[in-house]
């Protein structure tokens, strides 16, 4: 947190920083959750990511977009670990989506921000039925 002044602190974002070959890349959690929703969102059977909790379901009503929406980044010393909430659609194999969603987040993560992904765990929130459309 950073001081402002009058007793209020204002709470900074986390971010990953690392050393290029011309200077110092910082990169925020946002922007990582962002990416790691927007690769889940690419994978077959998932139909969306959930809240994380109901602070961030109320907040989902009040944005437009929230990329990073049911998406939880932890930092370690040399590698992230990604916590994904997700809604699968009724008759996939959810073990093979989330296996999926597994790969992809950690391949676009790994590829995008040349971060090291340490884990990807997977917290299937729901079941969402979609109707076949009538003729």
């Amino acid at each position: 947190m950073d001081q402002i002044g009058n007793g209020v602190e204002r709470v900074t974002s986390v971010a990953q920083d690392f050393q290029g070959p011309y200077g110092k890349v910082t990169v925020r959690e946002g922007v990582i959750a962002t990416i790691s929703g927007l690769a889940a969102m690419e994978c077959y059977g998932l139909v969306g990511m959930a809240p994380r909790n109901i602070q961030e379901g109320i907040s989902d009503l009040l944005r437009r977009d929230n990329f990073e929406r049911g998406v939880d980044i932890q930092f370690g010393e040399e590698s992230i670990t990604i916590q994904l909430y997700i809604v699968v659609e009724y008759g996939v194999k959810i073990s093979e989506v989330a296996r999926n969603v597994q790969e992809r987040v950690k391949y676009v993560v790994e590829t995008m921000l040349g971060l090291k992904v340490d884990r990807i765990n997977v917290k299937v929130q729901s079941v969402r039925v979609t109707r076949p459309k009538k003729k």
